[in-house]
C-alpha cells in the first residue's frame, strides 16, 4: 500500500470514532433539551413534553412548553452554536487556545451601543436593545479587522485596546445617566429569562446561515492552521479567509450578545473541550463545538432554575463558574504568554 492509502485509511479509522461521538453529542443535546422543558417554576415530565411537543392539546403544561420553554430552549442551541463556533474561529484564526469572541471588541461595541441608544430614548424595549446591540457589535468588529487585519497579535491588541476604551466610555455615561443605567442594567444582564418573546427571526437566521458558512469554510481553515506559505501552496486564498472568518466571527458572537446578553466564557470553554477528539482537524472542530456549544448552555440554563427556591439565576453567572476553573486551566497549560 502507498503513502497516500495509508493515510487515507488511517484518516478513515479515526473517522468513525469522530462519527460515533458527534452522535453521541447530538443524542445528547436532544436529551438535554427534551429535559430543559420541563425544568421550572412548574415541573413537566419529560413524556409530557414530548406529547406537547407532536400531540398538542392545549392544555396548561402544553402552553407553557409550546409558548414559553420550546422558544427557550430554541434559543439556547442557537446561542450556544454560535458562541462556540465563534470561539473556535477566533482561536483558530489568531492561533491562540486562550482567545474568545470578546477579544474582537464585539461585546463592548454592543454594550456601548446601547448605552447610547438607551441615552437617546431610543433602546427602552427588547427591540430597541436588540437593534442597537446589532449595529455596535458589527461596528466595532469593522472597526478591529480594519486596524488589525494584517496580523492576528495586531488584531487581538486592536481588540482589547478597542473594549478598554469602549467600556470605560459607556461606564462614564451610565453613571452620569441613572435612566440609562436602569435600561442597560436590564441588557447587561446575560441571561435567557424572557428574551425567548424578543422578535428572534432574523438572528436566529443570521446564526443558522452564519454556521453552515463556518462549517464550508472549514477545509481552507485547516490548511490556514499549517502555516500561510503552506496554506497559498495548497490554494487558499489566505486574505479571503481571514475576512470571512472575521465576518462569521462578528455575526454569530454579535447576533447572540444582542439576544441574550453578554455570556461570558461559552467560546471559551467549548473547543477546548472539542479540541481533543476533533485531533487537530478544523472541520471537526466546528463540528464538534456547534453541539457542545447549545449542551453546554442548556445544562447552565437548567442550572440557572434550580439553583435559588425564590428564582433565577442569570446563565451568564453560571457560564462564569465554569468559566473561571477552566481559564486558570489554560493558562497552566498553555502558558500566560498566551495571553
Amino acid at each position: 500500500m502507498t503513502v497516500a492509502g495509508r493515510a487515507s485509511a488511517a484518516g478513515d479509522r479515526r473517522a468513525v470514532p469522530q462519527t460515533a461521538l458527534l452522535i453521541g453529542g447530538l443524542i445528547l443535546l436532544a436529551a438535554l433539551a427534551v429535559l430543559s422543558m420541563g425544568v421550572g417554576a412548574r415541573h413537566i415530565a419529560p413524556g409530557e413534553v414530548v406529547r406537547a411537543l407532536f400531540d398538542y392539546r392545549g392544555t396548561d403544561d402544553h402552553v407553557i412548553v409550546r409558548d414559553v420553554r420550546a422558544p427557550r430552549a430554541m434559543l439556547a442551541v442557537a446561542v450556544g452554536a454560535a458562541l462556540a463556533v465563534s470561539g473556535a474561529l477566533i482561536q483558530t484564526l489568531a492561533r491562540n487556545p486562550l482567545a474568545e469572541p470578546g477579544i474582537l471588541g464585539v461585546t463592548a461595541g454592543a454594550g456601548f451601543a446601547v448605552t447610547i441608544g438607551s441615552a437617546l430614548g431610543l433602546a427602552a424595549g427588547q427591540a430597541g436593545q436588540l437593534g442597537f446591540a446589532v449595529i455596535g457589535s458589527a461596528a466595532a468588529a469593522v472597526l478591529v479587522a480594519a486596524v488589525g487585519r494584517r496580523s492576528p497579535l495586531r488584531l487581538v491588541l486592536t481588540g482589547v485596546a478597542l473594549t478598554a476604551v469602549l467600556s470605560g466610555v459607556s461606564l462614564g455615561l451610565r453613571l452620569m445617566l441613572p435612566d440609562t443605567f436602569d435600561v442597560y442594567r436590564f441588557w447587561s444582564v446575560g441571561t435567557l429569562a424572557g428574551r425567548e418573546q424578543a422578535p428572534l427571526a432574523w438572528p436566529l437566521t443570521a446564526i443558522a446561515v452564519c454556521l453552515a458558512g463556518a462549517l464550508l469554510l472549514s477545509r481552507a481553515l485547516n490548511a490556514l492552521t499549517l502555516g500561510e506559505n503552506v496554506a497559498h501552496t495548497l490554494g487558499a486564498h489566505v486574505g479571503r479567509v481571514r475576512t470571512v472568518t472575521l465576518v462569521l466571527i462578528t455575526v454569530l458572537s454579535g447576533a447572540a450578545t444582542a439576544v441574550a446578553g453578554p455570556i461570558l466564557f461559552v467560546g471559551l470553554i467549548v473547543p477546548h473541550l472539542a479540541r481533543r477528539p476533533a485531533s487537530g482537524s478544523v472541520p471537526w472542530l466546528i463540528g464538534y463545538t456547534m453541539v457542545l456549544g447549545p449542551v453546554l448552555l442548556l445544562a447552565a440554563d437548567m442550572a440557572s432554575r434550580v439553583l435559588l427556591p425564590t428564582g433565577e439565576v442569570p446563565v451568564a453567572i453560571v457560564t462564569a463558574f465554569l468559566g473561571g476553573p477552566m481559564l486558570i486551566w489554560a493558562v497552566r497549560r498553555y502558558g500566560a504568554g498566551s495571553l
